[in-house]
């Protein structure tokens, strides 16, 4: 019953990311494109992590530690240029 529930994970996190996708190439602002870029990167951290329980692997969960401290880093940096036009004052 688990392995079904994973895959059904897999498959609405992949659905998701290609919902992102779509968005980040037909959006019209700066902004949509932000937080679309924000949520795919949040749905790759759900995959990292489905993937290591999947596997039964820790290395996974580090991987996916890393990737969301340079979401949020790279989220603050779009976030700031929108806002003043640059990024490091």
């Amino acid at each position: 019953m688990m392995d079904f529930a994973i895959h059904f994970a897999f498959a609405c996190f992949g659905a998701a990311i290609m919902m992102c996708l779509w968005r980040i190439i037909t959006a019209e602002g700066v902004g949509t494109r932000v937080l679309a870029l924000d949520t795919m990167v949040i749905n790759t951290i759900a995959l990292m992590i489905l993937y290591g329980l999947f596997k039964s692997t820790e290395i996974f969960f580090e991987a996916a530690m890393i990737i969301a401290m340079l979401g949020f880093v790279s989220t603050v940096a779009y976030a700031r240029f929108m806002l003043r036009g640059n990024i490091i004052e």
